[in-house]
């Protein structure tokens, strides 16, 4: 395979504080790359940087073939032109049922689709995906692994899906620590591989410790004889000469010894594993419950002359956690600004004047983007401000960024502004539209156990069913298809059938147990029951791979 690009001790800075250094990769032909690390990482940057929209700090980027034709697709877009298109984009347009409307009326999973099709179509070498599968349903997903595993080129992408990079990739590149680790394989065998990585690290490291703790013992009681014979050889008639040698003597070993460790040590040069990326916030309520927070009779919305949906009728509950479910395009979006007084509508839409209500929307240019949080959560109060920097911290914001403009932000980093907001004010209705896009694998797990735990009211957008079911009450689902909308129960998770789903979990256990190992030895108590489970967890996997 031909080597197409290299990464030469790339690094980036964002107000003057180092984002990355000392990136080194290669892209090979035919690859297909995925980007991992956690929200703020550098993973768009990096993209940037690959196609020249911005230059590195310090090291390079070489092209090795001349004339290599680059295309990206961005991951969000305000603004979007397309000319009238080849008749490859018409055909996958056509294809992923993109309507022809004007792009500001599309939904976001339509948007991004015309973007993806418009990147694909141009068949360029190398092709730039910033998290392509955002807003995608299931079959519009199914068909973007398809046209990256048919596409004759080279695809370096960024994506916080562990299926698709499962599925997709063949390269992986994590961004980890001001670094980059390349990989050969997929999601899971790099997690695998970089957790078998980290056991290993920590045995070793645990085993150079005990060997300090050993040496430097060992370093202590040579030191209390020495200064025991120094001070002997001041006292003791006609035994000065005998012990002020012996004292000498044993200074001569403690510096033998110090040597030694710093011999081992300088060898060894094992460095403690780097603890992973954590996100912890929690939100609460008002706890309202019991009573009608909305109503809705007769719902109809149209667009144009054409209808959307129509004669919708349901009633959500104080305290009841709702999915709303259907294809790119049913209307998904459309009913929650309805809800919140934003689109015009047919029918009758009864919100409870009392409640308190978060509405977080998919866009991610809806804040001040000139605005620092600093600016933005502003706080009169010591106090005040302290809580606001601390939930910072725990959502994985670096302090300098206390004074950073959200425009220089990642879009996950933005995604976490917005959640703040609502943490902050406590709000007894949240109503989320697709809230896991763009945010990194910790924070996505970290906002599931929160809303698992949140005892307000909560309407959902998502195509994440792991997602939908960890923090809905699963048998309660409105569902958009075919111009109708229908409050209705749903088959509980526990009997469905669905191999993909049963994967999902087991990969997501055999992680946790892979972490609790990599801070143990063998011989500790837990150690061999834990390892036996992995292998066991390890071979279900491979089962339903096949």
């Amino acid at each position: 395979m031909k080597e197409l690009l290299k990464l030469v001790n790339v690094g980036y800075e964002i107000v003057d504080e180092k984002l990355f250094e000392g990136l080194n990769g290669s892209v090979q032909e035919g690859d297909v790359i995925g980007i991992i690390g956690r929200n703020g990482a550098g993973k768009s940057t990096l993209l940037n940087l690959i196609h020249g929209d911005i230059r590195p700090a310090e090291g390079r980027i070489i092209l090795l073939e001349d004339g290599l034709n680059m295309e990206m697709v961005v991951q969000e877009s305000e603004d979007y032109f397309s000319d009238e298109g080849s008749a490859e984009e018409v055909k996958l347009l056509e294809k992923w049922q993109v309507p022809p409307h004007e792009y500001t009326h599309l939904s976001g999973g339509e948007k991004l689709k015309a973007r993806l099709a418009k990147g694909f179509a141009g068949s360029a070498d190398l092709l730039l995906l910033d998290e392509p599968t955002n807003h995608l349903d299931g079959e519009s997903l199914s068909l973007l692994k398809k046209q990256v595993r048919e596409y004759r080129g080279t695809i370096i992408l960024v994506s916080h899906d562990r299926h698709f990079l499962d599925e997709a990739v063949t390269k992986i590149w994590s961004l980890e620590h001001g670094g980059l680790i390349e990989h050969k394989g997929n999601y899971s065998s790099y997690m695998e591989a970089r957790e078998q990585k980290r056991l290993t690290q920590q045995r070793e490291y645990e085993k150079q410790q005990k060997m300090v703790k050993r040496i430097e013992g060992q370093m202590r009681e040579l030191t209390s004889w020495s200064d025991k014979a120094h001070a002997q050889s001041t006292k003791q008639e006609g035994y000065k000469e005998f012990y002020r040698v012996k004292a000498k003597r044993m200074d001569s070993q403690v510096k033998s010894k110090q040597k030694r460790l710093e011999r081992e040590l300088e060898k060894a040069k094992v460095e403690q594993v780097e603890e992973d990326h954590v996100v912890r916030f929690s939100i609460n309520s008002q706890h309202k419950k019991g009573k009608r927070f909305l109503e809705v009779k007769d719902l109809s919305k149209s667009f144009g002359g054409k209808p959307l949906f129509s004669g919708a009728n349901f009633t959500i509950q104080h305290g009841e956690k709702v999915s709303i479910t259907g294809p790119n395009g049913s209307g998904k979006t459309t009913l929650l600004k309805i809800i919140m007084g934003l689109e015009e509508f047919l029918g009758d839409v009864w919100v409870s004047p009392s409640a308190g209500i978060g509405y977080l929307t998919q866009e991610v240019f809806d804040l001040p983007l000139d605005e620092t949080p600093a600016q933005l959560f502003y706080k009169e109060t010591f106090e005040g401000r302290g809580r606001v920097q601390t939930l910072m911290k725990h959502l994985g914001f670096t302090a300098a960024q206390w004074q950073e403009p959200i425009r220089d932000m990642s879009m996950g980093e933005r995604v976490k502004c917005k959640l703040m907001k609502y943490i902050l004010e406590e709000k007894d209705v949240l109503i989320l539209d697709e809230p896991t896009n763009h945010l990194d694998l910790p924070s996505r797990e970290q906002l599931e156990e929160t809303l698992a735990q949140y005892d307000g009211t909560l309407i959902v957008v998502s195509h994440d069913r792991y997602f939908v079911e960890k923090t809905t009450d699963v048998k309660i689902v409105i569902v958009i298809e075919d111009g109708r909308v229908l409050k209705q129960l749903s088959e509980p998770a526990a009997v469905r059938n669905d191999a993909e789903e049963l994967r999902l979990k087991l990969e997501t256990e055999r992680q946790e147990v892979l972490g609790r190992l990599s801070f143990m030895v063998p011989g500790d108590a837990e150690y061999a029951e834990l390892d036996a489970r992995f292998l066991e967890l390890t071979k279900r996997i491979n089962g339903l791979k096949r």
